[in-house]
């Protein structure tokens, strides 16, 4: 038994990582749009959001966020609103574009996400897809 290391682990999480956004991107080219983009639509639609919550959701840095959400605000498909308690605070608001959006590009991610888990047997998949929501809440 070979010794794995968290390096080993790091590797293979990113080369996964890597896969995926690569086709990802393909699959998302033809319509115009980013992962990113879909991914914090997609946050900012399950409900009421602050910048900072989706930035954490999405895993995204604050500046990053930032001009993600310019670039969304920018081309019609979120809206930012200050907080009636607190006007520093921004709500996101997906707006109908947005969720045009969203919707046009669900097949193509739906037909990736079932593409990428057929490389694993069928008994090992709702296995596969529980630790890797379990690691991912490790902080």
């Amino acid at each position: 038994m070979s010794a794995r290391t968290v390096s080993d682990l790091v590797v293979q999480l990113q080369m996964l990582t890597r896969t995926i956004e690569q086709q990802a991107s393909d699959e998302l080219a033809g319509l115009d749009t980013t992962l990113r983009t879909v991914s914090v639509l997609l946050c900012a639609a399950s409900g009421e959001k602050t910048q900072k919550e989706l930035s954490e959701l999405a895993c995204l840095d604050k500046s990053t966020m930032v001009n993600t959400l310019d670039a969304l605000e920018r081309d019609g498909l979120a809206e930012r609103t200050a907080t009636a308690k607190d006007r520093r605070v921004r709500i996101v608001e997906v707006t109908d574009r947005g969720r045009n959006l969203v919707s046009s590009t669900s097949h193509a991610l739906d037909g990736l996400y079932e593409s990428l888990l057929h490389h694993l047997p069928e008994e090992d998949r709702e296995p596969f897809l529980r630790s890797l929501a379990r690691l991912s809440q490790i902080s």
